[in-house]
């Protein structure tokens, strides 16, 4: 959000709490006084598999409030080796990456497939560790490269899988894991495409 305008909002802010009990309090405090969610301020993402404690070295500092709070964010190729490892075909995962590169392209910086493939060895390892799944998506990107267009589709693809997965929950509540959210979506996908 700090870097790319192409998403008006989010749901969220990730962190990583250093001193726990008293950042919550003083996000509690923050969530009441500005009417935001409880989860606002969302240290859970530091147990997702897009979370590595690599992230810090290849971040920058943006601002930090009260010598306590140190705001820092990333360059775009490192955002869509994160949203590459996460993958989620229900989330903005996919129209995020595409957001990122079509902002890069505007300013004339283009990302190249190279840029985001040493990204992903520095903060994963190697490419073969992201799902194939994402390989073959960013892959497919750069082949078709019509990024305008793939955002719409994404997006409107991400939008609609979170709709059927909402139903999903509501009809077999505690049933989705983050291990068989994409299998589930897909099955309902092609269930709807053959009805």
């Amino acid at each position: 959000m700090i870097n790319y305008g192409f998403r008006q909002m989010t749901n969220d802010i990730d962190a990583v709490f250093q001193a726990g009990s008293a950042m919550k309090e003083a996000a509690d405090t923050v969530a009441e006084e500005y009417n935001l969610p409880a989860n606002w301020l969302n240290s859970d993402f530091t147990f997702t598999n897009s979370y590595t404690d690599k992230l810090v070295y290849f971040s920058e500092p943006y601002k930090t409030f009260s010598n306590i709070l140190h705001v820092r964010t990333i360059s775009g190729e490192y955002l869509i080796a994160m949203k590459l490892m996460s993958g989620r075909i229900y989330k903005n995962d996919l129209s995020d990456i595409l957001g990122v590169l079509t902002a890069q392209r505007e300013k004339g910086k283009e990302i190249s497939l190279p840029q985001i493939i040493k990204a992903v060895e520095d903060l994963y390892g190697e490419w073969r560790n992201i799902p194939e799944r994402s390989r073959k998506f960013i892959e497919f990107v750069y082949e078709d490269n019509n990024l305008n267009d793939l955002y719409q589709y994404y997006r409107e693809k991400e939008l609609n899988a979170g709709k059927l997965l909402d139903s999903f929950d509501q009809k077999y509540p505690e049933l989705l894991t983050i291990d068989n959210v994409n299998d589930v979506i897909e099955s309902l996908q092609q269930k709807l495409s053959e009805n």
